[in-house]
């Protein structure tokens, strides 16, 4: 008699928000110093994280394989992190890599600009996930469908007028991300990702709750936990709250905690968050 056998264990993909360390020495000790430094003023921002190190610089300059990797792996442990790949990677320093169980990754490049001109996608992207601390989809989360079906190629024959406008009007829309709009308050462990788009929160962000998004972040309640805003490098990428009291702040890759508080102009209060150069600004919304 034929029995069904159930498997023990299911695959899907999944999408690990981590850290990427872009070293620009090799000097350990130095890098365990300032390490140390913004470990301390970040809570537990790092805390288990992922990390990618980045060598790309290094290998530039051809002192990458001066790196102790050993030892910087092993640093990273002591800080609580956990390196899981290399980026830019190459010769000896890629070998050793690979012999201490790091993967080898290919460096993310950063979101085009706003303006600039978008290439059609040969393919529509993953959807955007909300997250649990257990890992699942959250259950009764109303969602938006992110990514509109892919149109149909125009016919070879030259169309009409209104086959042209039938054509036309699809595809403009279809290149456009929509936005991922949560209409209810994320409790403390919750994570929404809004991948290649925007994300609007109509709801309180509580402590301890996180809110992602490749693009900007607009929360029309109180932001009480963390927003992270360009994650994948969009520089040009904002965080708008209509109550600013964060746990944390980050917009491609630059972050500020709340251990310093936030001016009495902007604590508490409409605000946004924007990037000039390198520098973090925090501003009122004034109507």
């Amino acid at each position: 008699m034929n029995r069904t056998t159930t498997s023990p264990f299911d695959i899907k993909s999944a999408t690990i928000q981590g850290l990427s360390l872009i070293l620009r020495s090799t000097n350990i000790d130095m890098i365990d110093g300032d390490l140390a430094a913004r470990v301390a003023s970040a809570g537990d921002l790092f805390t288990n994280a992922p990390v990618l190190i980045n060598v790309t610089a290094l290998t530039s300059d051809g002192v990458a394989d001066k790196l102790e990797l050993t030892r910087l792996i092993n640093l990273l442990r002591r800080h609580t992190m956990r390196a899981v790949g290399i980026v830019g990677a190459t010769g000896l320093l890629l070998k050793q890599a690979q012999a201490l169980g790091l993967m080898e990754e290919e460096e993310v490049q950063p979101r085009a600009r706003r303006d600039a001109p978008q290439p059609e996608p040969e393919s529509a992207p993953a959807p955007a996930v909300a997250i649990d601390p257990a890992g699942e989809a959250m259950d009764g989360l109303p969602m938006a469908d992110l990514f509109a079906d892919t149109p149909a190629p125009p016919p070879a024959k030259s169309p009409s007028t209104q086959e042209t406008a039938a054509v036309t009007g699809p595809a403009s829309a279809a290149q456009t991300t929509p936005t991922m709009v949560v209409d209810r308050p994320l409790r403390s462990g919750q994570r929404i990702y809004a991948r290649g788009g925007d994300l609007v929160v109509l709801g309180v962000v509580s402590h301890g709750a996180e809110v992602i998004a490749d693009g900007n972040i607009h929360v029309y309640g109180p932001l009480r936990g963390r927003a992270i805003a360009g994650a994948n490098g969009d520089t040009d990428a904002r965080i708008f709250a209509a109550v600013m009291e964060p746990e944390l702040l980050s917009i491609a890759g630059t972050y500020r905690t709340t251990d310093k508080p936030l001016a009495d102009e902007v604590h508490g209060k409409p605000a946004q968050v924007r990037l000039h150069g390198d520098k973090m600004l925090i501003e009122p919304l004034k109507s």
